[in-house]
């Protein structure tokens, strides 16, 4: 855009400029955004098997962009040993076989790489564990009696959160880029952002939340995942880059594919599952609330 003024008319001035910066994408993402939302909080809320039911679908969906990203097919063998892997893990986590579901993860990463060979063996591999564990570690804090389903509404409300406010920010504020060899739109503003925003929204949550939680540490937890939420925006966007993709898919309008709505989701997740197998293994969801 021209430094040179222009003249104020109903397409120009600073409401225009505002309103490109967010994007022309925005109501179509707002929309999609909120049916998303809708129906995950609907069925993480309506209990364990439906938020399984949630979980299985939409890691089946995400090995099947994988594929497309990594190997430029819809369906081949390898897709059908990473589908195998990734199902049989989500579905051991929800009959609380945690432990076993990440051994069948492992299995099919073992089989994805065999089959896979001279194809991009090692990303195609990366793919099984990319859309299975962070499903794994959700289903085994959200089976935790006492508060799971707190601690899995916890960590999906810091990654929209982040989302949102890097988005906003970054668009709104500009200024200097992170990495744009990788991600050329994201911003320091949109990152600082996401912090402050993921920090307040920890504090809040601390507030309506049945747990004893602190809320300087819930916020201290929502700034430090908001990070991690980041870093797997950015490995994902560096995985798209190195394959020449824009979007996993074009399944959600105005987001791409559902790769690209959960990278966050899936670094977060796995983030506080390692947390909560090394601090509260016998109570995940509780170690995740009152670290």
């Amino acid at each position: 855009m021209s430094d040179a003024p222009q003249p104020t008319t109903s397409g120009s001035g600073p409401s225009a400029k505002k309103a490109s910066r967010v994007g022309a994408d925005l109501w179509p993402r707002v929309a999609s955004g909120v049916v998303l939302a809708s129906v995950a909080i609907a069925l993480t809320v309506a209990g364990p098997m439906p938020f399984a039911v949630l979980v299985l679908t939409v890691a089946l969906i995400v090995s099947w962009e994988w594929g497309r990203v990594v190997r430029g097919t819809d369906m081949d063998m390898v897709l059908a040993a990473q589908l195998g892997g990734v199902g049989a893990g989500i579905m051991l986590a929800a009959i609380d076989l945690p432990a076993l579901g990440v051994l069948a993860l492992a299995i099919g990463t073992i089989l994805v790489a065999l089959l896979s060979l001279g194809r991009n063996a090692g990303f195609s591999a990366l793919g099984v564990a990319f859309a299975g564990l962070p499903g794994i570690v959700l289903l085994w804090l959200r089976s935790d009696q006492g508060f799971g389903l707190w601690a899995v509404l916890y960590i999906m409300l810091i990654v929209v959160v982040t989302d949102i406010a890097a988005y906003f920010s970054g668009r709104l504020i500009g200024g200097p880029k992170i990495w744009p060899r990788v991600s050329p739109n994201k911003t320091w503003a949109g990152l600082i952002g996401a912090i402050v925003a993921s920090a307040a929204a920890g504090w809040i949550y601390a507030a309506y939340c049945p747990v004893p939680a602190l809320p300087e540490k819930l916020s201290i937890g929502g700034a430090l995942l908001a990070i991690i939420a980041q870093v797997g925006d950015f490995a994902e966007s560096a995985l798209k880059r190195r394959f020449g993709t824009k979007d996993a898919s074009q399944l959600i309008p105005g987001h791409g594919g559902f790769m690209d709505r959960i990278d966050g989701l899936t670094t977060a997740a796995i983030a506080a599952g390692i947390y909560a197998v090394i601090y509260g293994p016998m109570a995940p969801a509780l170690a995740i609330l009152t670290w």
